[in-house]
């Protein structure tokens, strides 16, 4: 199977006024190249900084195409686990770092599902050479992206992603018999609060620069925002709902307050994980931001667990704060803060034990439930 990216489609024209602009596409180049970890390839016309990029991204024929096979085609592996296994979904984000199972966060996930039990069916193969070049001395199991199995219940793995909506993981690192577009693209395009996810050379750019070389989002950008933002919920939300007769539960570990969790979350639970209701776009209207709970029937809804819960980080927190204080480190409020934000070298809190233990108990009672149901949903 080729790990070479398809042929791209034309990439966006630089702006030769913007030569040597440090945001430019031109000199962002080499970086998006090096989040691709080889034997993998960056497709250069799915490079997307802005959130006028993103919605351009619906158009790109590879974004497109996926699109149209996650929220109409794709379907669990029979093969893989027992015959009629029940099976549970779990959603988990992406991240700069390409295949994602490379990424710190992913292999801290990953690392806490297998020491749970959670064992591999063996149907997606490693990648020759993907696991040496991470990491010599790391498990190849962490890079598996093949559903697990435990106690005769079957645990798929799914990755929220923008532009892609939602990834299985078994089609990480290949779809059609090529790259597939998960592991080919970069798209730091929806963070505002980094200060660079804007696109001057876009005929609709309106940011506006501050300090340190970075901007601030104009209404081009927050309008940009709200439409993509609506339509990954929108994918979401369609996938979610057709392939909710085959799991007995789902489960979503996303970061409060930040984009993939403000995708799934709905009107009423904005409030309660720090999340933005609107946005202001151009002439100044206000812009609902709509999310999977908004969009999914009752039952469907009610079958998400989001977490990490404010709860459980609270208890995360605490058990960080007593985990540094035995080993002799910093453990005062703001050194606990800083070592939470950073995950303490899992790039972010969804990585620490302290965390991952809610996530592996909230597994644990669900697949008892599954098994106990025969996969009744």
């Amino acid at each position: 199977m080729s790990t070479t990216a398809p042929a791209p489609t034309s990439a966006p024209t630089p702006d030769p006024a913007l030569t040597g602009h440090p945001l430019s596409r031109e000199a962002r180049l080499v970086s998006s190249q090096r989040k691709i970890r080889l034997p993998f390839r960056l497709d250069d016309s799915m490079r997307f900084y802005s959130p006028q990029e993103n919605v351009d991204s619906l158009a790109h024929p590879r974004v497109a195409a996926w699109l149209d096979f996650i929220e109409n085609t794709w379907a669990p592996d029979a093969a893989a686990g027992p015959a009629g296994a029940p099976r549970i979904a779990l959603l988990v984000p992406c991240c700069k770092m390409k295949p994602y199972l490379v990424s710190r966060e992913h292999r801290a996930i990953n690392q806490a599902l297998l020491d749970a039990g959670w064992v591999s069916t063996g149907t997606v193969p490693v990648p020759e050479g993907l696991a040496e070049a991470v990491d010599r001395e790391a498990d190849p199991a962490l890079f598996d992206a093949s559903p697990l199995v435990r106690d005769g219940v079957v645990l798929d793995r799914f990755v929220v992603s923008e532009p892609l909506g939602m990834v299985p993981y078994e089609n990480v690192y290949h779809w059609n018999g090529e790259q597939s577009p998960a592991t080919s693209y970069d798209d730091p395009g929806l963070f505002e609060a980094r200060g660079t996810s804007v696109s001057p050379e876009h005929p609709l750019f309106t940011a506006t620069p501050v300090a340190g070389g970075k901007y601030s989002w104009g209404p081009g950008e927050r309008q940009a925002y709200v439409a993509m933002h609506n339509r990954m919920a929108e994918v979401i939300a369609a996938s979610l709902v057709r392939l909710a007769p085959y799991y007995a539960s789902t489960a979503a570990w996303l970061s409060p307050g930040l984009t993939h969790r403000s995708f799934l979350a709905g009107t009423a639970r904005r409030a309660e994980d720090g999340l933005a209701y609107s946005r202001r776009g151009v002439d100044g209207v206000e812009l609902p931001l709509v999310g999977v709970g908004d969009l999914v029937p009752a039952e469907v809804g009610e079958s998400i667990t989001m977490m990490p819960t404010q709860t459980q980080i609270a208890a995360a927190k605490e058990a960080l704060t007593a985990r540094l204080a035995a080993t002799g480190r910093a453990a005062t409020p703001g050194a606990m803060r800083a070592v939470f934000a950073r995950g303490d070298g899992h790039d972010t809190p969804l990585g620490l034990p302290e965390a991952l233990v809610h996530l592996t108990a909230w597994l644990d009672e669900a697949a008892a439930a599954a098994g106990a149901s025969g996969g009744e949903s």
